[in-house]
């Protein structure tokens, strides 16, 4: 398997994993994103909590010139750990809502 097929199998396999842990609270939708023809992979939350709207990405990914770049990361312990564990080296991972200036620093992939 080449790697960008496998970066997107690891990718749509972390956003199941985690749109799986636990409905969020209220009528909340959770849907799940994966376009492979544009290889952007999203999970967001949708609905009401009482009165209050919920509605955002919980998790963007998008995969660009054979590198996975995390646009928004939500999660608790964060993704780009799981995605290292899994298989996609800190060379290929970029963290975008860093900004440039500070991703030297991350011990991943600039851009």
């Amino acid at each position: 398997m080449d790697a960008l097929t496998t970066y997107r199998t690891i990718v749509q396999d972390v956003i199941r994993a985690y749109a799986d842990c636990g409905r969020p609270v209220g009528d909340v939708e959770v849907e799940v994103v994966l376009d492979e023809v544009n290889d952007h992979y999203e999970l967001t939350y949708s609905g009401w909590d009482g009165v209050y709207r919920i509605e955002g990405s919980v998790l963007h990914v998008d995969i660009r010139d054979d590198k996975v770049w995390i646009q928004h990361d939500g999660t608790e312990d964060g993704v780009a750990e799981e995605l290292v564990r899994r298989g996609i080296p800190r060379e290929r991972i970029v963290l975008a809502f860093k900004h440039p200036s500070a991703r030297p620093h991350t011990g991943f992939a600039v851009a």
